[in-house]
């Protein structure tokens, strides 16, 4: 009988996943399908870039079919419940579906009802509405108090928020409106965001934008009426315009089935990804809590290593003993504006040490946002 392998989402880490165990197993060895709730992938980076009207919608989501290889069955349903007893995952419309081996790979989900007046009052570039919301909202902004912060830690893509400030800055330039807009970066750590190294190198550049930096802002309410959000440290900022990062939690079967942690996180051993105390479930990219970066990067680093280790028992050997391991290594862009950008490569034991921002590395994330399609799901690269 062929291994019963699900993988539930679609996204960075579930298409590439799933399309990388079906290059080495044959389907008499095993059977493997995708359970994804729309049967769209979506590149979610390219949001910041239709926020600030660099980009068109259209090319940011794809048919989840056209990316998986023709032996990869999708199930276009929602799972409600995980069962490690039974090994099966329930499906909203078609049932329970059992399985040898599952992959999490369900991500992030925005909790704006989190920080009360957040989602009245604010805006984001983390879905498709916000980046379009928000886009409107910068057409018509005439200048006066911009903020723009995180409202909850963690959050993905650390660096967005950080690049959504250095580019809205080059924005309102162009617009002839700098001079009349105050820009404050508000963070709820002692520096920009998450790496040391980078915001080092960040923090300059803030000062010669004149990017005002406050470190130790958690977001505590925000008032539509007043226009205006106070932190729990008890600061309060006025603002026109607020551009806030929303808390961010784990899925909501991932809660239902008493699996995540606290906000809905899945406990994983470091390198081998296996969800704690449950060997035949691993989970990868945002679903877990490992203290990483939430990207489709870290799922593309993290995928390998648990299909290495999935076949290996499909097939019946030890797996790999290096292949197998996840060393926590990510790597992603940041734009700085005026058509540069740098890049931080990174993992557990290595800092990044971002090279000064060059049109190169501007040029190198263009190149990976057009080639995305054809290289990463399809786990050519």
């Amino acid at each position: 009988m062929p291994a019963d392998i699900v993988v539930l989402g679609g996204g960075v880490g579930g298409a590439l996943t799933a399309n990388l165990l079906a290059k080495r197993l044959e389907p008499h060895q095993a059977r493997i399908r995708v359970v994804d709730p729309t049967g769209l992938h979506v590149y979610q980076p390219g949001y910041l870039y239709v926020a600030l009207d660099q980009a068109n919608a259209g090319w940011l989501s794809r048919d989840l079919r056209s990316l998986l290889r023709d032996d990869v069955e999708i199930l276009i349903d929602r799972a409600v419940e995980i069962d490690p007893t039974a090994q099966a995952v329930r499906l909203e419309r078609d049932g329970p579906i059992r399985f040898d081996h599952l992959v999490v790979a369900t991500g992030s989900h925005l909790d704006r009802a989190a920080v009360p007046g957040l989602a009245q009052a604010t805006h984001d570039f983390y879905s498709l509405t916000g980046a379009e919301r928000l886009r409107e909202a910068l057409r018509t902004f005439r200048g006066g108090d911009l903020v723009i912060g995180v409202a909850g830690m963690p959050y993905k893509c650390p660096p967005a928020p950080v690049e959504f400030a250095l580019m809205v800055d080059e924005y309102v330039r162009k617009r002839g409106v700098r001079d009349r807009t105050t820009i404050k970066f508000l963070s709820p750590l002692n520096r920009a965001f998450t790496i040391e190294s980078a915001s080092k190198m960040v923090q300059p550049i803030f000062e010669e934008r004149g990017i005002e930096l406050h470190t130790f802002v958690n977001v505590e309410t925000v008032d539509p009426d007043k226009r205006q959000l106070t932190s729990l440290e008890g600061e309060t900022f006025d603002f026109d315009l607020a551009v806030l990062v929303p808390p961010h939690r784990g899925a909501q079967v991932l809660i239902d089935s008493g699996l995540g942690e606290r906000g809905g996180w899945l406990p994983v051993d470091t390198a081998t990804l296996q969800v704690t105390g449950h060997d035949s479930i691993f989970a990868i990219g945002d679903a877990t809590n490992l203290p990483i970066s939430k990207s489709g990067s870290t799922a593309h680093f993290e995928a390998p290593a648990v299909v290495e280790q999935i076949v290996a028992a499909v097939e019946g050997r030890a797996p790999h003993p290096v292949k197998s391991r996840y060393g926590g290594k990510v790597t992603c862009f940041l734009e700085t504006g005026g058509g540069k950008a740098t890049v931080l490569i990174f993992d557990y034991e290595n800092p990044p040490r971002p090279p000064r921002p060059s049109r190169l590395w501007h040029a190198a994330k263009w190149l990976f946002n057009r080639f995305y399609w054809f290289t990463v799901p399809k786990g050519r690269i």
